[in-house]
């Protein structure tokens, strides 16, 4: 099979990947976030991207926080990254039912895609954050590895829930 193949029409589960997409985007958001504990993904005295972004838009991300436990969390801000993690995956799912290259590596490419894509290429346009030749080595690993483990999520669960439910294996193995 070639990098470009497609899969034949009739093993194609389109709902099923958007509702794999769904469920893998929701766990990966929470993969994603643990990544950034232990590896931090910017500089103390830099604004997070999506705070950057809600900025621009003209909300008043600084009131957008709820309290647990006694925390202050900031919904604005991880509902934006939560929206991304399941966006992303149904349009990873979806495509892969089309396009079976998308899971290279086990979605790993995809992921470093992602990762040059927004760090390397959309922050630093809109300016929300610095060109990717500006970053610290650090912040590169951080979002790279954290993007990989975030997508790599998303493909266990796709391939998982996609072969429960259809009880067959990916298309392109049909």
């Amino acid at each position: 099979m070639s990098f470009l193949s497609i899969t034949k029409p009739s093993t194609r589960h389109y709902f099923v990947a958007l509702w794999a997409g769904f469920l893998g985007g929701n766990l990966s958001s929470f993969v994603k976030w643990g990544t950034e504990n232990p590896m931090p993904p910017r500089t103390p005295d830099r604004a997070i991207p999506p705070a950057e972004m809600l900025y621009d838009l003209g909300l008043k991300v600084d009131e957008m926080i709820y309290h647990y436990s006694g925390h202050v969390v900031n919904w604005g801000i991880s509902g934006v990254h939560h929206l991304f993690s399941v966006v992303f995956a149904m349009f990873y799912c979806f495509v892969a039912e089309v396009f079976p290259a998308i899971k290279l590596w086990q979605g790993a490419a995809f992921a470093i895609l992602v990762t040059i894509g927004f760090h390397g290429i959309l922050l630093p346009v809109f300016n929300w954050a610095p060109p990717l030749w500006q970053l610290p080595a650090h912040e590169i690993i951080s979002e790279t590895l954290g993007h990989i483990l975030w997508m790599w999520a998303i493909e266990v669960v796709r391939r998982d829930i996609r072969n429960r439910i259809t009880r067959q294996p990916d298309p392109e193995f049909q």
